[in-house]
């Protein structure tokens, strides 16, 4: 398969809620689109870059640049029949996993469509009803967030997970937990905490948490193995696992217990799902987090979910509780806790190209020289 031409759109969405954790407030999503088109096909996907380095260090207009001058120049012309041929091509670029994610995962959505199968398939997924759950951010205070989460639970949502940062933390937990003794919670810390808080989360450890996620720096796995050492509670690593040998090594020092994989940040479908392979190795649970995605983004999730290993609820909830409207035409909405696959080929979803036109603030094309 030769990539015929490309179209890179950033489009701009409100959210239908204010957004709060760690690194700050969101109001308002960006979200970087990629179309890779051969045969008269088109394959899309979807950066989880954000428009500050405040996650990792990719940032949406930097990494645009990057995809525009080197990552597609280097797959120009060249037969790539496999996502090892494409890994190939990309190799020689150190790090920028979501930038090659973007490359890689249209890529996969195209040849899927060219095969007129559904990406779960060639991903060697197992099942078609994705057990989901839901993100809260911080809210404006105690009352509020128990409001929310009685509100989720009663949707059916099967894990609560509750953004925390320094001085918003044990309190709400206890509350939440002292309302809700049954629901499974857990707690992300988006990288806010420090080994000395050890006292903390010590005390954190007496609610029954299923995990605690990325307590500590997002690029360590040292002190989070010591952390975990002195912890009942299961660490879950986000932002510090970019590869599978970040997954390996993190297993083997026993920094967590749990990975959250985003395919976006380890750089696409073939390195997720060899994250994902490891995980089971070490008989590691797994499970598929979310970056404030629009349909594009969260229908790759769901394809990547079928996974047998993906035994946790990711964060792939309803998609209208993010945006009035989606850049997608089909409804990506959970019943009772349950995602369904969108039926159809690749990622089994369609632009809704009236909204997209409307919403799109930058568009560039590229055809190979």
């Amino acid at each position: 398969m030769i990539i015929e031409e490309a179209e890179i759109l950033l489009a701009k969405l409100p959210l239908r809620f204010r957004f709060e954790t760690s690194f700050g407030v969101s109001q308002e999503k960006w979200a970087p689109l990629l179309i890779l088109r051969s045969e008269g096909v088109e394959g899309y996907s979807e950066g989880v870059m954000e428009p500050s380095p405040v996650y990792r260090e990719e940032w949406t207009e930097g990494s645009l640049q990057l995809l525009r001058d080197q990552l597609l120049p280097a797959i120009s012309g060249r037969d790539l029949e496999s996502p090892e041929d494409l890994q190939a091509c990309l190799r020689p670029f150190r790090g920028n996993h979501m930038a090659k994610a973007m490359v890689e995962m249209a890529w996969w959505d195209l040849r899927a469509r060219q095969l007129d199968l559904p990406l779960w398939q060639l991903l060697g997924g197992t099942r078609r009803d994705i057990p989901v759950g839901v993100s809260l951010g911080i809210q404006g205070s105690i009352a509020q967030t128990l409001e929310i989460v009685g509100r989720h639970l009663e949707l059916g949502y099967r894990r609560i997970k509750l953004k925390i940062k320094p001085g918003w933390d044990l309190k709400v937990l206890e509350a939440v937990r002292g309302a809700h003794p049954e629901a499974v919670l857990t707690a992300d810390a988006n990288s806010s905490y420090q080994v000395s808080d050890l006292q903390l989360f010590q005390r954190i450890d007496q609610l029954g948490l299923d995990y605690i996620e990325q307590p500590l720096a997002y690029d360590d796995l040292v002190d989070h193995a010591k952390l975990q050492g002195q912890l009942s509670t299961s660490i879950c690593l986000d932002e510090s696992v970019l590869s599978p040998a970040d997954a390996r090594k993190a297993l083997q020092l026993d920094a967590g217990r749990v990975i959250n994989i985003k395919v976006g940040r380890v750089g696409g479908h073939l390195q997720a799902r060899r994250v994902h392979d490891i995980a089971q190795a070490f008989g590691i649970p797994v499970w598929c987090g979310g970056m404030l995605e629009t349909g594009v983004g969260r229908a790759h999730n769901l394809q990547l979910s079928t996974l047998p290993g993906f035994s946790k609820p990711g964060d792939t909830s309803s998609a209208s509780r993010y945006f009035t409207t989606d850049l997608v035409e089909q409804p990506l909405e959970a019943q009772n806790g349950l995602m369904p696959l969108p039926e159809g080929p690749g990622i089994g979803v369609t632009l809704n190209r009236d909204f997209l036109a409307k919403v799109t603030q930058a568009r560039w094309t590229w055809k190979p020289a």
